[in-house]
């Protein structure tokens, strides 16, 4: 499943152009959308440097990066480039609304054997695919950031999405060199929900003052051996990402462990979004 098969990646940012390097990295013709030229084409700049940085760490060659470049295309528009397209993932902000319009222009722009996936972290697969005349073929596939180096790619099953796009989708994750997990269509779906309860909890911690963000982070890199701890993690995902996924799932939930902190409010409101604003419950 490579030669000769185009994956259009809608959305350029972050998570977007991850997905769009691993997937040319794998062999896969891959058209990268957003809503203008410019944005696509800085999208595939952010690649190629990312690109340079494995280069000097020796993880990739320089004939590598050149293979994955050439087969990566600014698409800036979204039917153009989903006419002939053997799969598309939208990777745009986590706005439901948002979404189902992309559905609605895929429904009518994508082939109707195209899988037509979403990297929706927390957003009900169900009502992105209603958006649709061919729910069944729609599928979740959450990437983890940073897309190149997380092995996860969680694989949601909607309510209509049929056991062969499931199954597609499982195929394509392990194409991308990922390891997919199988997950119903619930809110939050597994990682979201038991990532947002641990960060929210730790944010807790941190306001009443338990102990600073760099010892809470230890607590869990050498007490569980989790690879990053869970502030430093939000302050990469970015705190208003973080804020909006665990405001969706208090209301879906009902549960005090998404009610958002004040804390995360508060620095979000001064633009303490993480990594991408330069300061978060860290210092970038």
């Amino acid at each position: 499943m490579r030669d000769g098969q185009k994956i259009v990646v809608l959305g350029a940012g972050t998570m977007g152009r991850g997905i769009a390097q691993v997937a040319a990295a794998a062999g896969f013709d891959v058209h990268l959308s957003d809503t203008s030229e410019d944005l696509a084409q800085r999208g595939i700049a952010a690649i190629a440097a990312t690109l340079d940085e494995g280069i000097a760490k020796g993880k990739v060659t320089p004939e590598q990066k050149a293979a994955a470049l050439g087969r990566l295309v600014a698409a800036p528009d979204l039917a153009a480039a989903a006419q002939d397209a053997d799969v598309v993932i939208e990777a745009a902000p986590e706005s439901l609304e948002l979404k189902r319009e992309i559905f609605a222009r895929l429904d009518r722009s994508a082939p109707e054997t195209a899988l037509l996936a979403s990297n929706t972290s927390s957003l009900s697969i169900g009502r992105i695919a209603e958006a649709t005349a061919r729910p069944s073929r729609v599928v979740g596939m959450h990437f983890f950031n940073p897309v190149h180096v997380m092995a996860l790619v969680e694989v949601v099953r909607g309510e209509a999405t049929s056991d062969a796009t499931v199954a597609r989708a499982v195929d394509l994750g392990r194409a991308l060199g990922k390891e997919p997990i199988v997950v119903r269509d619930s809110p939050g779906f597994a990682s979201s929900r038991l990532g947002i309860a641990l960060g929210l909890e730790a944010m807790r911690m941190l306001e009443q003052g338990v102990a600073t963000a760099e010892d809470i982070d230890k607590a869990m890199t050498l007490g569980y051996r989790h690879p990053m701890g869970p502030l430093r993690l939000t302050d990469l995902v970015g705190l208003d990402v973080r804020l909006a996924i665990a405001e969706h799932l208090h209301r879906e939930l009902g549960s005090d462990a998404f009610r958002p902190p004040e804390i995360l409010r508060r620095m979000v409101a001064e633009g303490r979004l993480g990594k991408k604003s330069g300061r978060g419950f860290y210092d970038w």
